[in-house]
């Protein structure tokens, strides 16, 4: 389980791993080139409990510590974690179970909740409601490529499945995206135990705010790069719903790896009749007429308007369209 680098904090999150009910666990915790007192604080949990292992390393990032971590874990199951996130006492036990009783499962999570409450900014709570909704494979199939739907200190993989995609990669984005991803296209099946188990600390100084590979850009290169290689595969026609901010932003990734663009939907009688990217923008009621002129046609939903993807969703089954076979969601 690679920690990173968070002393301030990370007596909490190993005193929260030591205190697992599982009985067969051990820690492994990457020091990653740390400059203040998390080696000797690592030190101290070692020399205390033989079950905390500690790597220490020159600073070389988080993708190469998560890989180090993996290098040095021996079980089959590998659980994710951050130094500064808190595991509930059951949260090893139940997933380890879970993964036992489900052979099928590649990787189990668990719902979530942020803290500390009073910092919690409302696009974070927005995100822990989305995902802690999604708990079975289908639902987290669903909706893949809408955001990552797993928090990586929520996870438990099987190693197997770990060492059969290549460990963690970088690409310039974000890894854990990545990784769900190439799962995805590989057919893993995902799960979540419905419990809250993990505490997800949120604040300011966080990766997911300071470094560029979480930026939005970066998160619509990923997924134009998977959508690309898994749903727009043999496709001979793409359609993007919206021409707003999002469709056109993920148009250009997306056009970039080659997706065989036709034109955009929108609702917007001001877009109507114009072009995107040389393409024209048409209204819904058009949308079968250019279907009907494809032998493999996908559309994409990409508008980024809370509530719109449901409404989308609504209108694309009244006209008989299947999610997950004829359209995505992506934003």
């Amino acid at each position: 389980m690679p920690c990173y680098n968070a002393a301030g904090t990370l007596n909490g999150a190993v005193k929260s791993l030591l205190d697992q009910t599982l009985v067969d666990f051990e820690i492994v915790a990457v020091n990653d080139g740390s400059t203040d007192r998390t080696g000797e604080i690592l030190s101290g949990w070692a020399q205390a409990d033989d079950r905390f292992r500690v790597v220490d390393r020159p600073h070389l990032g988080l993708v190469s510590a998560l890989n180090t971590g993996l290098s040095f874990c021996r079980g089959g199951y590998i659980a994710r974690m951050d130094a500064d996130d808190r595991s509930h006492p059951e949260r090893l036990s139940l997933q380890a179970a879970y993964l036992d009783a489900n052979p099928q499962v590649a990787v189990v999570s668990c719902r979530v909740q942020g803290f500390p409450i009073a910092e919690l900014r409302d696009g974070y709570r927005i995100y822990i409601e989305w995902l802690n909704a999604l708990l079975t494979n289908e639902d987290i199939r669903r909706e893949m490529f809408v955001e990552s739907p797993i928090p990586h200190p929520s996870a438990m993989l099987r190693k197997q499945w770990l060492d059969q995609i290549g460990g963690y990669q970088e690409h310039g984005w974000a890894e854990d995206y990545d990784l769900w991803l190439r799962l995805y296209l590989e057919g893993a099946h995902f799960a979540k135990i419905p419990q809250v188990l993990l505490d997800w600390r949120d604040h300011r100084d966080r990766l997911t705010r300071t470094d560029g590979r979480y930026a939005l850009e970066n998160f619509l290169r990923v997924k134009a790069h998977y959508l690309v290689a898994g749903p727009l595969a043999d496709r001979d026609a793409l359609i993007i719903w919206g021409a707003g901010m999002i469709g056109r932003r993920i148009s250009k990734h997306l056009l970039r790896e080659g997706a065989p663009l036709k034109a955009f939907v929108d609702i917007d009688p001001k877009k109507i009749g114009r072009t995107r990217r040389g393409l024209p923008i048409i209204d819904p009621g058009e949308l079968l007429k250019i279907w009907d002129q494809s032998s493999h046609p996908v559309i994409l939903a990409a508008v980024g308007a809370r509530g719109a993807r449901k409404l989308i969703r609504a209108r694309l089954q009244d006209m008989g369209f299947v999610e997950g076979t004829d359209w995505w969601g992506v934003a």
